[in-house]
This record gives structure tokens, C-alpha cells and sequence, in this order.
């Protein structure tokens, strides 16, 4: 879906990559990062954001928490990291960075408060009062006290499979209510997932339902006495430029961008958007079967923010052979366990084993056990791997495939 955009809009980002796999430096099963792409992204999105007075966390677990790019969207001016379980916490935190936000897709395990307060989020989100209780302790018995969101829902919202939560609209009062009788915590704001979705069919972005719950919960908020001076609502999904300005008036405060600092949301598969194309999956021809060629699977997984589409690659023996026309792919069952994708040679072509294979889906590289290498110097011309990790944030390398 955007192997299109990177060819035309990042020519050098994949030659670099072919170059560079071909000389031994990149490993095959490789969410690859132009981390030059990945700063400037975040630099273009943090300067509209503060026009509209708005915080940046950024998300990671997409891109596989790599230090290289948490250091890439700092130095691009993001206030902070949002951690979508404490798997993603752990490396903003070790490297130095500032944790934003903490509990709002994957709610803190009992087991985990304590670690997590340690951390001392900025903002800490739970979906019960019970929830609530447990991050008022750990943050009291480390002796701070912790400012809490409350994902708010209400009969009719929506939500991915398996990602419901929250305290009902309803109940709202008497959450605040336990809240504010807490040691060691106090009410901040309010938050929903998702707060914007992809429409296929008319090609645009727009608020979900969940946007006006959250605005009658805002309402009820004000009028609590545990109501802060300044209440923070978070409001993420499908964040890039182009849409700061609706969240801004939807009534965010805090946005959290994730597949826009890579060029991967919806809307970059539609039209060329101020984020520059920073990301690719590179594989390699692992043997050829009766004249299929067959390339290391590890990272196929194709985030299904679309309908079923017909993947293709690049494969190129050499940085000349990308202007080659992409090819199909047979990709794996997603049911099934993918050590393999077959390659269409396409006419009259020679395909050999080693050849690089460079796809441009859309990726989750913490739900796969593909690599993440590090791009650094493909604006100046001068790329080179500054980094090699797992989806954990950890050095990683051949043997960790």
C-alpha cells in the first residue's frame, strides 16, 4: 500500500537499504527506519501542534520501541512518550526519555504498579476506580502523587475487538468522587480510543462517536470539585498533520501520532502529506521452489486498517535493479506462522537467493519477531546503520531472528 509512496517520494531510503543489505549491514526480516525521515516528520508535526496548543506524545510500539527512533523524535521536538504497555515503558525510560502517558491502551497489571510509578508518568490512565486505587498506592509508597486519565465510554461508542474499557458515562460522578479520596493520586483528565477513524469509502478522516461522550463527560467534569484548572483530553488514533487542526477543535489537548511520523497512516495512501515516507520491511530471496522464489518471512504482518489489498515488492540484486516494476506477493495465511512469502519473478526475469526483497506495508513490529535497523545520513547521502534492535528496544542482530 506504500511501497508507491517510497519509491517516489524516498528513492534514496531504499536504495540505501538495498545497498546497504546487499553489503552485509542490514539483516533480511528488517522493519528498516530512515531515521533522518523520522525526525523531520516529527519536527513538521510538533511546530503545527504547538500553534494549536497542543502536547505531542509519540508512540512507538509500531515501529518496534528502537532507541534510535525515540532519539530521532525527541531531537524532532515531541514533549514525550506514550507507552502502549509497560513492554514499550521500559525502553523510553532506559533510554532517558520522558514518559507522557501509560495505561491507555493496556491497562498497568497489579503486579506492575509499583514499577510503573516509578517511572513517574505524566499522565497514568485507568478504566475503573479499582484501577485507580492500585496507581494511587504504588505512586503514594513512592512518594509522589500521580495524575490519572479515565477512559470514558457510553453505549454506542467504538471500539476495535478486544479494546473495550472504561468507566461508563454514567458512572462518571462517582468515579471522580473515588478519585479524589485517593493518597497518592489526583483526577488530571479524560481520554477514548479510537478518537478518529479512516473512512475507505469517502477517503477522509473524521471524529468518532467517542469524541462527543467525551465532550458530555467534559461537561460533567467541570462541574466536580475534583475538576483540575487545567483539564487534559487526550484524543488519539490516526494522528498526522493534516488532522491536528480537527483534533484541536474536537477539544484535544494531548495528541499522540504514531503512524504519522513514519508516513503510514490511511490518508498517506491517498495523497502525498507533509510526513515524508520513513519506513520499509526488507527481506531477502531465501531459496527458489520448482522457480518460486521464496523470501524470509518474520514480519509479514500487515496492519488491516484496510480491506484485503494485493501486496507486491521490490527485488533487486542491486540499487539499479529498483526501478524494476514491484512484483506480487503470496503472502501468508495470517492464521498461519510466516517463515515465507512466495515472489512473482515477473516477465522474463532472473530472481536469485541473497536478492533483497523491500515491501511497504504497513507495520506493527511489536506483534511480529522481525528486527529493527536504523537508518541515519540517507538525507545527506550518506547512510549508514547506526542500530540493530528487537521489538523489545534491545540490541539484536542475526541470531535474534
Amino acid at each position: 500500500m506504500f511501497l508507491r509512496s517510497l519509491l517516489d517520494r524516498n528513492p534514496g531510503f531504499v536504495r540505501a537499504a538495498v545497498e546497504l543489505h546487499q553489503a552485509g549491514e542490514i539483516p533480511p526480516n528488517s522493519y528498516v527506519l530512515d531515521l533522518d525521515a523520522i525526525e523531520a516528520n516529527a519536527r513538521v508535526l510538533c511546530t503545527r501542534a504547538r500553534t494549536l496548543g497542543l502536547t505531542v506524545y509519540a508512540m512507538t510500539k509500531q515501529i518496534g520501541r528502537a532507541p534510535g527512533a525515540l532519539a530521532a523524535m525527541a531531537a524532532g521536538g515531541v514533549d514525550g512518550f506514550v507507552a502502549v504497555d509497560m513492554a514499550c515503558a521500559r525502553p523510553i525510560v532506559r533510554n532517558g526519555h520522558r514518559l507522557g502517558h501509560v495505561g491507555h491502551l493496556v491497562q498497568v497489571a497489579r503486579a506492575e504498579a509499583v514499577e510503573a510509578a516509578a517511572m513517574a508518568p505524566d499522565y497514568w490512565t485507568v478504566f475503573s476506580a479499582n484501577k485507580a486505587a492500585e496507581a494511587a498506592a504504588a505512586a503514594s509508597a513512592s512518594g509522589r502523587s500521580q495524575r490519572l486519565m479515565l477512559r470514558v465510554f457510553d453505549p454506542g461508542d467504538t471500539f476495535y475487538p478486544g479494546h473495550e474499557g472504561g468507566v461508563p458515562l454514567d458512572d462518571l460522578r462517582s468515579a471522580l468522587d473515588i478519585i479524589a479520596a485517593l493518597d497518592g493520586a489526583e483526577f488530571a483528565g479524560l481520554t477514548t480510543f479510537p478518537a478518529m477513524l479512516f473512512d475507505e469509502q469517502r477517503g477522509s478522516v473524521g471524529v468518532t462517536r467517542n469524541v462527543e461522550t467525551l465532550a458530555r463527560a467534559a461537561e460533567l467534569v467541570r462541574r466536580h470539585p475534583a475538576c483540575p484548572a487545567q483539564l487534559e483530553i487526550n484524543l488519539p488514533g490516526t494522528t498526522s498533520t493534516d488532522v491536528l487542526g480537527l483534533l484541536a477543535e474536537s477539544g484535544a489537548t494531548q495528541v499522540e501520532p504514531g503512524h504519522g511520523l513514519t508516513a503510514t497512516t490511511p490518508l498517506h495512501a491517498l495523497r502525498d502529506l507533509p510526513e515524508q515516507p520513513g519506513v520499509l520491511y526488507l527481506s531477502e530471496v531465501a531459496h527458489i521452489h520448482q522457480g518460486v522464489p521464496l523470501c524470509f518471512g518474520g514480519g509479514l504482518y500487515v496492519d488491516p486498517v484496510f480491506g484485503d489489498y494485493e501486496v507486491s515488492a521490490v527485488i533487486a540484486h542491486d540499487a539499479a535493479e529498483i526501478s524494476t516494476s514491484p512484483v506480487p506477493v503470496d503472502m501468508p495465511d495470517p492464521a498461519a506462522i510466516d517463515y515465507y512469502a512466495r515472489l512473482h519473478r515477473g516477465s522474463g526475469r532472473v530472481v536469485s537467493e541473497g536478492a533483497t526483497v523491500v515491501f511497504g506495508f504497513r507495520i506493527q513490529a511489536f506483534v511480529t519477531r522481525a528486527l529493527v535497523t536504523g537508518l541515519s545520513g540517507v538525507s545527506r547521502g550518506e547512510p549508514r546503520v547506526v542500530g540493530v534492535w528487537n521489538g523489545f528496544g534491545d540490541p539484536g542482530g542475526a541470531g535474534s531472528t
